[in-house]
C-alpha cells in the first residue's frame, strides 16, 4: 500500500534528544542524508521516488529509524560480521571479496585511490594519472556542478585543441528522445542514469580525442565515474554557491530557486557532499577566482601541460 504524502517540516532534535538516539541510527540517518544531497533530491523527491512519507524519512534522517534495523545489527554483531555482510552486499559474495573487504578496511584515503588506480591499469580498463603525463588521456571531460562553466570553458577549450566539443546531457536527450527533465519525470532517476552511462561509454568509443562536458550528478553513479575516471583525463571546475546560482539564474533558468526558500543551503549540502568525488579528478580549478579570459587560460595551460602539448 503506497504510503501517503503530505506537506511536512521537522526540525533536527536538539542535543538531548540526539545523545538519546542509538549511534547507528544516527549513523545511519547521516548516510541517508549525505546521499541524497549527493544527489541533488529534495525529502519531498525522495518520498515520492521511495513511496515513502516525508515524516517517515525525516525521523530516519534525524535518527528515529525502525527498530527491526537495531534488530538487523543485533544479529550481525552476534554472528560477529557486518551489516553490510549480514544483507548480502556484493563485496561478501565470495572469500576474494571478503579478504579485499579485510585488506582495505580502515585503510585512508590517499591509500584506496593508489589502490584504485593500481586496479584500474591491471584490469586494462584505460589511462591512470599515476601512469604519469605522458600516457594521459586526450579526452578531456570537465566535471562539477551545474553553473561551475564547464560549457562555456569546454567549448573554448575544444576550439584551441581543435577538439570536438561533446555536452553529455545534450547526448543522453538524444537518446531517449526528450529532455532530461522529461526523462527524470517520465522513467526516473535510474533510467536516466542508464542514459548517463550509454552516452559516456559511446562518446568514448566514437572520439578519441574531445572535451566532455559532463552533468554535475555523474559522480553519484560509481560505475559511470569509474568509467570515466578511466578513459578521460578529468579536471574540476569549482566555484563558489553564490556563482553557481547567479550563473544559472543568467542562463534563464529559475528552477533551483523557485519556490524554494533553502534553495542557497541545498546548493551548499550538494557541494558538500560531492566534493570528495568531484576531487578524485587529475587536476582542479577555482572559476569564481578570476575573469572568463584568465581562468581560460589558466584551463589552457593546465590541460596541455598534462597531455604534454605545447603551450
Amino acid at each position: 500500500m503506497s504510503s501517503t504524502i503530505v506537506p511536512f517540516e521537522a526540525s533536527p532534535p536538539d542535543e538531548a534528544e540526539a545523545s538519546s538516539k542509538h549511534p547507528f541510527l544516527l549513523g545511519l540517518g547521516e548516510r541517508v542524508r549525505a546521499l541524497r544531497a549527493r544527489r541533488g533530491m529534495t525529502r519531498k523527491a525522495l518520498s515520492v521516488a521511495a513511496d515513502v512519507s516525508e515524516r517517515h524519512l525525516a525521523n530516519l534522517e534525524y535518527g528515529v529509524g525502525n527498530a527491526s534495523v537495531l534488530i538487523l545489527l543485533q544479529v550481525a554483531q552476534a554472528l560477529q560480521c557486518s551489516l553490510a555482510e549480514l544483507l548480502g552486499d556484493v563485496t561478501t559474495r565470495s572469500p576474494e571479496w571478503l579478504m579485499l573487504r579485510e585488506m582495505l578496511e580502515n585503510r585512508d584515503e590517499a591509500t584506496l585511490r593508489r589502490v584504485r588506480e593500481s586496479v584500474t591499469q591491471l584490469l586494462g580498463a584505460g589511462s591512470s594519472a599515476s601512469s604519469g603525463a605522458l600516457t594521459r588521456s586526450p579526452r578531456i571531460a570537465l566535471v562539477g556542478l551545474r553553473g561551475a562553466g564547464k560549457s562555456t570553458l569546454g567549448r573554448m577549450l575544444a576550439e584551441d585543441l581543435g577538439f570536438p566539443f561533446v555536452e553529455l546531457s545534450r547526448e543522453i536527450e538524444k537518446f531517449a528522445g526528450c529532455s532530461i527533465n522529461e526523462i527524470q519525470a517520465l522513467y526516473g532517476q535510474n533510467a536516466y542514469r542508464r542514459y548517463e552511462r550509454r552516452a559516456l561509454e559511446e562518446a568514448i568509443q566514437i572520439y578519441p580525442e574531445a572535451v566532455l562536458a559532463t552533468p554535475g550528478g555523474l559522480v553519484s553513479d560509481a560505475a559511470t565515474f569509474n568509467l570515466m575516471l578511466a578513459h578521460c583525463t578529468t579536471v574540476w571546475l569549482q566555484a563558489s554557491p553564490e556563482d553557481h546560482m547567479g550563473r544559472v539564474a543568467a542562463q534563464g533558468d529559475l528552477r533551483p530557486m523557485a519556490g524554494n526558500k533553502e534553495a542557497m543551503q541545498d546548493l551548499k549540502d550538494i557541494l558538500a557532499s560531492r566534493a570528495a568525488f568531484y576531487s578524485k579528478a587529475e587536476m582542479q580549478l577555482d572559476t569564481s577566482a578570476a575573469p572568463l579570459g584568465p581562468t581560460f587560460e589558466a584551463l589552457r595551460r593546465q590541460v596541455r601541460i598534462a597531455l604534454a602539448l605545447p603551450i
